[in-house]
């Protein structure tokens, strides 16, 4: 192959390693591999389809919601330590969130007399030159590195990936110099299967069995998640033990369909509440299962003789300098696998039938209880629309299939409340605390189903952290019509939330103006109107709720384009 170099090795190894697309913000540094992508064109060889991000952001939450559905990191390609520390939130998101992504990124020409190809030839390179780039972000991610060659750049491709699909997951970044890139490499033959995620840990059979006679022997035993969801097998396993035991199941900040919320023994989602949740409190056997923060324990925990276990792929939160929960039997497993464990045991404790039937009966009323609470709320209102009603009206106009995306700050529980998702993998949440993430996951959720309708929830702060020129732009550049809900409140509500959580008479809650305020609102389903010929629409009024999502979702189905819909929240 003529002008075979370490850029060209670079998008085979992508190829090789099941990254289908490569978000892309390109700058000096990428020459060779433009030249590499154009080459490969030419010879109508396969590398990853190359999706123009504007935003470095939005490129990596694309590649976020892409691999949220298939499994499968997305490479995204950034501009030296600039584009690197402007993925900043998103890293942020993929790293809590545990989701598996390469990052590439070049650094400044390590030469500058012209002594390699690609050497310094832009005054930018003198002032992009940073001693330790790969620290930007060391603290996030699971592996970095140099490609200093093209000799082994395939084998650190393979590498990085193994690191990000291996438990704990997570985002990899990798930097190259032009010299390097621009070089000549030899055609090397890599076999991707000699670099295997890590096979899931299991418990001991002993620990299994202790498990399971622990919930099995327990008055009020209870499954405490938050992200169990994001494996479906999990749910499934988990679903089976409940019922089996009559466990009840209490979600702590959701980021997936952990448990089907019309499951009787589903018991409701925490948030961010300043009270005890009476669940959790009547508890005696506490199973946290990959949950990183299972509840608040400054005013919401469990009794103090309760028994927790805790299990999780990284039981130790290795990258939480502050993080402990009273825990007396801890493991490093596989959820679902140690869940399907646990289940096998269960059946050969026999269990007190007496205990299981009292235990289910009464997770079951306080389940139909719940239901009843939720019904009232959902109610059409007479005046000003509420996030219960709105949330309610999109799940009855998009159904049990569509695909999610949660990010709404102060209503998130409303949003999981309402929902009522019951199907896993319907329902997603970034995972980390960096808002702005679901308009960009929505470009890369659409892009992994094409098929599927996809639906984002968020605030109207988050969404104007979100990019949504950029990532309206790309959605009629790259055919991802989606929906977006913009729950609008007028502006940041959780700072005060929080401010009210620890100065609850304070000056500020006397105070006309915090400055938390976006007054006067943008135009904010004109801006995805102007940028990519979005179906825009406000609504003001919860009569004109569903009406107006009907007309956004002809548009995304029919027409196939985006569509806002800018809900004014009272």
């Amino acid at each position: 192959m003529a002008n075979y170099t370490t850029s060209t090795a670079l998008l085979e190894a992508l190829s090789e390693g099941g990254i289908d697309y490569l978000f892309a913000n390109f700058g000096s540094d990428h020459a060779p591999i433009l030249e590499a992508i154009a080459e490969a064109r030419s010879a109508a060889r396969r590398i990853p389809k190359v999706i123009t991000c504007p935003n470095e952001m939005i490129a990596l939450t694309a590649a976020h919601g892409h691999t949220q559905l298939s499994g499968r990191a997305q490479a995204v390609l950034v501009h030296v330590d600039c584009g690197t520390q402007a993925l900043g939130g998103a890293v942020h998101n993929a790293a809590k969130g545990r989701i598996p992504a390469l990052i590439l990124a070049g650094i400044s020409p390590v030469t500058q007399e012209g002594e390699a190809p690609g050497s310094r030839n832009e005054f930018i390179q003198w002032i992009q030159d940073a001693f330790d780039q790969r620290g930007i972000v060391r603290g996030y991610v699971r592996y970095d590195n140099e490609i200093r060659s093209g000799l082994n750049v395939k084998q650190i491709v393979h590498r990085a990936l193994q690191f990000a699909h291996s438990d704990p997951k997570g985002p990899v970044y990798l930097v190259a110099a032009r010299e390097a890139l621009e070089a000549e490499a030899p055609q090397v033959r890599i076999e991707p299967a000699q670099w295997p995620a890590i096979r899931p840990a299991d418990l001991t059979a002993e620990a299994a069995a202790e498990i399971a006679n622990a919930l099995g022997t327990a008055r009020r035993p209870l499954v405490v998640t938050s992200h169990l969801g994001r494996n479906p097998a999990a749910v499934s396993e988990l679903v089976r033990l409940c019922q089996q035991l009559g466990v009840g199941v209490l979600e702590s900040v959701p980021g997936a369909v952990n448990y089907p919320t019309d499951d009787p023994y589903y018991q409701g989602c925490m948030w961010n509440e300043q009270r005890q949740n009476p669940v959790l409190a009547e508890a005696d056997v506490v199973l946290v299962l990959d949950s990183d923060v299972p509840w608040i324990p400054s005013v919401n925990r469990p009794a103090a003789g309760a028994h927790i276990i805790h299990i999780d792929a990284d039981p130790l939160k290795q990258q939480m300098p502050l993080w402990y929960i009273a825990a007396t039997d801890v493991f490093r497993a596989d959820v679902a696998t140690a869940l399907k464990h646990i289940y096998k045991e269960s059946l050969i404790s026999e269990p007190n039938v007496k205990a299981v039937t009292e235990r289910r009966r009464h997770y079951e009323k306080r389940h139909a209880e719940r239901d009843r609470q939720l019904a009232a709320l959902e109610v059409e209102p007479r005046d000003a629309i509420k996030s219960e009603y709105l949330t309610a009206c999109i799940r009855r106009a998009v159904g049990e299939e569509a695909i999610v995306l949660s990010e709404g700050v102060t209503n998130f529980h409303h949003i999981t409340n309402h929902m009522r998702r019951t199907r896993p993998g319907t329902l997603f949440a970034a995972g980390g605390g960096s808002l702005g993430w679901s308009t960009g996951a929505a470009i890369g959720a659409c892009l992994a189903r094409p098929d599927a309708l996809v639906v984002a929830l968020t605030g109207d702060g988050s969404y104007l952290f979100g990019q949504p020129s950029t990532v309206f732009w790309m959605a009629r550049r790259y055919k991802t019509p989606f929906l977006q809900v913009v729950y609008n409140n007028g502006g940041w509500n959780a700072p005060r939330s929080s401010m009210l959580s620890v100065h609850p008479s304070g000056f500020g809650s006397r105070a006309a103006d915090i400055d938390i305020g976006f007054d006067p609102p943008p135009d904010y389903a004109g801006i995805a109107a102007a940028a990519g010929g979005a179906h825009a629409e406000t609504v003001r009024r919860p009569g004109e709720v569903m009406p107006a999502l009907e007309r956004a979702l002809n548009a995304v189905r029919s027409e196939r384009r985006a569509a806002v819909i800018d809900a004014w929240l009272g």
